[in-house]
């Protein structure tokens, strides 16, 4: 028996869609960036300020967390806060 017509590309934002004759399968692994760059690199966590809290992580028995606050949006909303453990 032959699959034609049950594997297909399609557009999630339009109608279009593109019969595939075979299956078709990739695999691509991405690598994360390092996010503390913002904040200056490394050692800049060194001096943030810390907060007793527990980690939300499964299993992490941490209490404690450095964290910055920094004001990304207008002047009445609160500020943002970013937690590093």
């Amino acid at each position: 028996t032959t699959n034609a017509g049950n594997h297909r590309l399609e557009c999630l934002t339009c109608p279009y869609q593109y019969i595939l004759q075979a299956r078709f399968y990739e695999r691509n692994t991405f690598v994360h960036k390092e996010r503390e760059d913002m904040f200056g690199g490394k050692g800049q966590w060194d001096n943030a300020q810390r907060a007793r809290t527990q980690c939300p992580k499964e299993g992490c028995d941490g209490d404690e967390a450095a964290y910055y606050q920094v004001q990304i949006r207008s002047a009445d909303e609160p500020m943002t806060s970013f937690y590093k453990n």
